[in-house]
């Protein structure tokens, strides 16, 4: 393809698409590996993974076997059937999750969080009919766009345009003391909902000792825990899950972005007692779970919860954020870089984060941004130690050409 055809498929989107979102001037048509190809013949390096979803970057040869094969079955038969990769889905997840009795699965990351706020209110509902129904989250959460998951979400430019929400939703600071979770989660609150690792609030992970005193909390007061899982889960933090680094477990699991390689799914985990309080009808879904995407998920968990892929994360995640700090102690601009395995959040005092992507972008990196001042590196799992070298090159170049 070339420039003139780059730009006509710009101009046929912004005449034809509601602008919801700020694109970028670029119309991608290919990628390998950690690599994507744009229309204008450009070749870039991804640090956004399709924010977080292509964990297995592009072009992975035994996923596109898995969706070639799984489109010479059935694409959807509903949820009234039972289909086999489905069940096996099912069980993969549950075995990779020594606390999890059960698992739901749907269409998106909001979904889950939609599915994880109504068990959640289940559960309290059986217990306590209307006397527990409300939810704790924390500031700098993201949760979803949805009336319900952005209910849960703290950010007030998300949220003002779609007053009222869900009321009965409190919001407290991450690494709150113990005074603080006492008098916030008391016995009217149905569940606290929290990412082990905040993705869009700065990629801020929380402490074993701030999960744990979470877990003693919500037993304290029969609360349901639910942890999202949506972007740190399924390998990008060397482990099968972000919580595993915790000490603990939650009573409810919400997953998506890179369980379908690319394929939209989302997924819930719970324990048996949140599974034994749910009933036929508490919740549904036409698409979601459909024997064509969970067939093509299974190749994909598989693929990376792998103990290899795992080691993979762990060592170029290492070198990664060995580089990102290189960078700190290069820059005064920068005054934080956190994360571990291949979920890094570099912040900036001065620059702001667009200007950092905006000026990557032009040296052939593409990064995304996780507030006004943070941004967010996760690239592919599969990034190479060549690739890794080649993301920290790129984007110093891009602080040299915003500070200079």
């Amino acid at each position: 393809m070339t420039q003139s055809e780059q730009e006509a498929i710009i101009a046929q989107s912004d005449t034809f698409l509601l602008p919801l979102y700020k694109r970028a001037k670029l119309a991608l048509v290919g990628g390998e590996g950690a690599w994507l190809h744009a229309a204008d013949g450009r070749r870039l390096l991804d640090g956004t993974a399709g924010i977080a979803v292509n964990a297995l970057g592009y072009g992975d040869a035994e996923v596109v076997a898995a969706i070639q094969q799984a489109a010479t079955g059935l694409l959807h038969t509903s949820n009234l059937y039972y289909t086999a990769s489905v069940a096996e889905l099912a069980q993969r997840l549950v075995d990779l999750t020594p606390w999890a009795s059960k698992a739901f699965f749907c269409n998106s990351g909001t979904e889950a969080i939609e599915a994880s706020l109504k068990f959640a209110r289940r559960y309290t509902h059986n217990q306590r009919p209307e006397q527990q129904t409300g939810f704790v989250a924390f500031h700098d959460s993201f949760h979803g766009r949805s009336m319900g998951a952005l209910s849960v979400t703290s950010r007030e430019a998300y949220r003002t345009p779609f007053n009222p929400l869900i009321p009965g939703v409190r919001f407290i600071g991450l690494e709150c003391d113990q005074a603080t979770l006492e008098a916030t989660i008391d016995s009217s609150v149905a569940a606290v909902i929290v990412e082990p690792i905040q993705g869009e609030g700065g990629i801020r992970p929380i402490s074993p000792e701030f999960a744990q005193a979470l877990r003693r909390r919500c037993d304290q007061v029969d609360a349901i825990l639910i942890f999202d899982e949506i972007q740190c889960g399924m390998g990008r933090t060397g482990d099968v899950w972000a919580h595993e680094a915790l000490g603990m477990a939650p009573d409810i699991m919400a997953l998506a972005k890179p369980l379908g390689g690319g394929l939209p799914i989302g997924a819930v985990l719970v324990n048996e007692r949140v599974a034994k309080a749910l009933n036929y009808g508490d919740h549904g879904t036409t698409f979601g779970g459909n024997p064509f995407i969970c067939a093509v998920a299974n190749v994909v968990l598989q693929k990376l919860t792998h103990p290899t892929m795992l080691d993979h994360v762990r060592s170029v995640g290492a070198e990664l954020g060995a580089g990102l700090r290189d960078l700190g102690e290069r820059f005064d601009v920068i005054s934080a870089v956190r994360g571990r395995g291949l979920i890094w959040g570099v912040e900036f005092k001065g620059p702001t984060a667009a200007q950092i992507t905006d000026a990557a972008f032009d040296q052939g990196l593409l990064l995304v941004g996780s507030g006004n001042d943070v941004v967010r590196v996760i690239p592919p799992l599969v990034l190479g130690h060549n690739d890794a070298e080649e993301l920290v090159t790129r984007l110093g170049d891009a602080i040299s050409q915003v500070v200079s």
